[in-house]
């Protein structure tokens, strides 16, 4: 905890800022030393400090590229005396997003790893492989730092793995929501090496799918240095996550000792690990992995789950077919009872989930989004209710009018039936999409089957209910209790993240919709119930009122979604950028300039709740969005256009900023080239952080430049974009572009905007910002900083 303290202590540590150029980097390079001076004569210990310089592009954030320049990695290398070929790293970044203490993320990662280097260099017994420690300070920048780290540093051609030390949220467990790619080695290092684990395939598969709207240095060592890797993240409290509350004192020790406990066995066994010089030859696949509540991990080869999916699939599709088509002079009429019933079950599903969703789509419209953020149990009364009574209606409805006098035992039993198969079709449909997450089709298949099979005779027996009940819930308990356990933790991880997901997306819909899937999975086995009782009236006026009761409460607005709680804080997340911005025409001439805040409330609500504290904020100043000028001519600091709405923007009209280090962008040359192209180079110096957007004119390509790999990569969108950032120094950054053009144009063949962005220093906040940001509410986490955005046509 010192190690932590001592690093937040400075503040926060934004990429080329002293706190994070100097300060930082100096209380390492002291705690590195004073470790070597104490270790054992058995270990070998190095030290870098790296700053490197490079460029690359990423299919991040609907695609860009990144240039950084003289940013800082210290690296630390523990190896035997004799020296080792072979390597395995551990990654953590000290830098933090501006106005963040940075103490979850990731400060305590950089502090466990410190105690790991200070325990393994006291011990006398010596490792068989190296151990990197690469404390890097630039993640925050998009991964710059790992970009630099493993495609330039010597060290880096002998790493053969890694683990990456990551936060989505403030102590708490730590997941492993990554692993790979295709290397079941390392998963079954970490599950035969941590004390504590806690792991999810699941939590990969929805990582990898771009769902969150956040990347990890796990993708820069599998893209770039093509090694394999485990990635492990803190989870809980996602709320105060990238805010100010990210404080030391808000960690657990019992956090942190965990994580250590953890990542120093695994770090270990890997070090000592025959397969780590070989890493490549064990390259066999996908792996499925997950926890069991927490005890323990199973994990096991994916081609191998494959194998026991499709063949548990496979019997239960053997006992439905025998089942409906037995007796054969049975079958037509089973088999058209057995579609129905299966075709009602889905049909339920679908009325369940449109019901639900079209009460989030209203409490969207009338402006309660969010209000189950601090009260996450209001959802459940919301949703939760509102899907069961809906499930419930239905099939009371068909057992009513539709089954009218038939059989309930029967009813009951071809309803189990219908579940069965959808889950069998789930599994076998998973399964060919290669998805490991199929691990849970094959509980809710192979654990219900098998309750089936055992109390088979008590569906047809009347005098057995409790029996029957109490046997049948037995059956169920696995998968019922995963599911419970894993629901929580999807919960935990996507409540936070609904606060800061943009204004694009209705989270009232996403949230709705998890708790209809959820519901259905776990009605599934329990519809078939609805049938065996004698009434459900009762069920369904409590479900309803219920719901009826918190709908009312919601429209009235009396669950406010944000929270000040100085012990759980749930902020609301606006950010504010005082700008000037300056247009030029194709000859240079100034025509259009302008100065204002310009405001993004980081959710759904946009700052509806905020207008009342600052009432000059209104449908009067909204944003426009500049047509001719690349990303609506508006200052973004990453390409996350598509997750705002302009209308829910604000640029409120305040007087011209004068930065004290100002942008200076100088054309070098204009050249025509013999392929008929038009090279255009340029020289720009400023602030650590800048932002380019290329935006080429109808009829005009990008062709070629010089960043990245040279293949310029559009945005989504159409425009192209560039994320520059430099240490404490750098030189002036030079770049050039080539276009395509088929004729001179007199509008020109490309529009090039500059955006400089002021994240520290004198330079960060304006008076007026300052003034501003004073008058918004304790309930709200507002991060402001002074930029320019300047656009030329060529």
């Amino acid at each position: 905890r010192e190690y932590l303290n001592s690093i937040t202590a400075i503040g926060p540590r934004t990429v080329g800022s002293p706190e994070n150029e100097v300060l930082t980097v100096n209380y390492l390079l002291e705690q590195i030393r004073a470790i070597e001076r104490e270790s054992a004569d058995a270990h070998k210990i190095s030290v870098d400090v790296q700053r490197p310089t490079g460029s690359f592009s990423i299919d991040f954030l609907g695609g860009f590229t990144s240039y950084y320049a003289n940013i800082t990695n210290v690296v630390v290398k523990l190896e035997p005396r004799s020296g080792a070929e072979h390597a395995v790293l551990s990654n953590c970044h000290f830098d933090s997003v501006p106005n963040t203490p940075g103490a979850s993320d990731d400060a305590v990662s950089c502090a466990v790893m410190l105690e790991i280097l200070y325990t393994l260099s006291k011990s006398s017994e010596p490792l068989q492989h190296a151990i990197i420690f690469l404390f890097n300070g630039a993640e925050e920048n998009i991964l710059q730092a790992s970009h630099g780290f493993i495609t330039q540093h010597e060290w880096a051609k002998s790493i053969r793995a890694f683990i990456n030390l990551e936060a989505a949220g403030v102590g708490g467990k730590e997941l492993v929501f990554q692993t790979g790619p295709e290397n079941p080695w390392l998963v079954q290092a970490y599950v035969a090496a941590a004390k504590h684990p806690f792991a999810s395939v699941m939590a990969q598969e929805i990582f990898q799918s771009g769902i969150i709207p956040a990347d990890t240095d796990f993708r820069i060592y599998r893209d770039f240095g093509n090694v394999p890797g485990i990635d492990l993240a803190f989870i809980e409290n996602g709320y105060i996550y990238h805010t100010e509350y990210d404080t030391s004192d808000r960690i657990l020790t019992d956090s942190i000792q965990r994580a250590g406990d953890n990542i120093l066995a695994v770090l270990k066994y890997l070090a000592t690990s025959d397969k780590l010089a070989k890493s490549s030859e064990y390259r066999h696949g996908n792996v499925v992995f997950f926890d069991v509540l927490g005890l323990f991990v199973l994990a096991y080869p994916a081609r191998v789950g494959t194998i026991m999916n499709y063949i548990t699939a496979a019997i239960a599709f053997l006992y439905l077919s025998k089942k409906v088509l037995q007796p054969k002079t049975r079958a037509v009429p089973n088999l058209k009872k057995f579609f129905t019933a299966f075709s009602l079950t889905l049909t339920s599903w679908v009325c369940t989930l449109v019901t639900v969703l079209l009460v989030a789509v209203f409490i969207s419209i009338i402006g309660r989004s969010l209000s189950w953020y601090t009260h996450f149990h209001v959802s459940v009364f919301l949703y939760g209710t509102a899907a069961a009574a809906k499930l419930i209606l239905v099939h009371t409805l068909a057992k009513k009018f539709f089954y009218k006098n038939m059989n309930e035992q029967y009813l009951g039993d071809v309803f189990f039936d219908a579940s069965l198969m959808v889950w069998c079709i789930a599994l076998a449909v998973i399964t060919h999409m290669g998805l490991c997450s199929a691990f849970v089709c094959t509980l809710w298949v192979a654990f219900p089957l098998l309750a089936k099979l055992m109390i088979h005779k008590e569906f047809s027996q009347k005098g057995a209910t409790v029996k029957f009940v109490m046997m049948y819930m037995l059956g169920m308990f696995v998968p019922y209790l995963y599911m419970i356990y894993l629901s929580w933790t999807v919960f935990e991880m996507f409540t936070p993240i609904m606060g800061r997901s943009g204004s694009e997306i209705p989270p009232d819909v996403v949230l709705a919709g998890f708790i209809v899937v959820i519901t259905m999975i776990l009605s599934s086995y329990f519809i078939n119930f609805i049938y065996l009782v004698e009434s459900t009236k009762t069920t369904l006026i409590t479900l309803t009122t219920m719901f009826v009761v918190t709908l009312i409460l919601v429209c009235s607005g009396i669950f406010f979604p944000y929270s000040s709680d100085v012990a759980n804080p749930k902020p609301k997340r606006v950010f504010l950028q005082h700008t000037n911005r300056r247009f030029h025409d194709v000859d240079g001439n100034v025509v259009k300039s302008d100065s204002g805040i310009w405001i993004n409330g980081f959710d759904y609500n946009g700052i509806s709740h905020i207008t009342p504290y600052v009432p000059e904020i209104n449908d009067t100043i909204r944003t426009p969005c500049e047509e001719h000028a690349p990303f609506c001519g508006l200052p973004w600091i990453l390409p996350v256009h598509f997750m705002f709405r302009l209308v829910k923007n604000w640029y409120l009209p305040a007087p011209e900023i004068f930065p004290r280090s100002p942008i200076h962008f100088k054309v070098l040359s204009k050249e025509l080239m013999p392929s008929s192209s038009v090279r255009l180079s340029f020289e720009v110096s400023g602030p650590s952080h800048m932002s380019l957007y290329v935006r080429p004119h109808e009829g005009s390509a990008l062709s070629t430049w010089s960043l990245g790999d040279g293949t310029p990569v559009a945005s989504s969108g159409g425009d192209y974009f560039v994320f520059y950032s430099h240490g404490l120094q750098a030189m002036p950054w030079r770049f050039w572009v080539e276009l395509t053009a088929p004729e001179k144009r007199s509008d020109g063949i490309v529009s090039l905007a500059i955006a400089a962005h002021y994240f520290f220093g004198e330079d960060q906040k304006s008076p007026q910002l300052r003034a501003l940001l004073e008058r918004f509410p304790n309930w709200m986490f507002s991060s402001g900083w002074s930029c320019t955005y300047d656009l030329f046509v060529f």
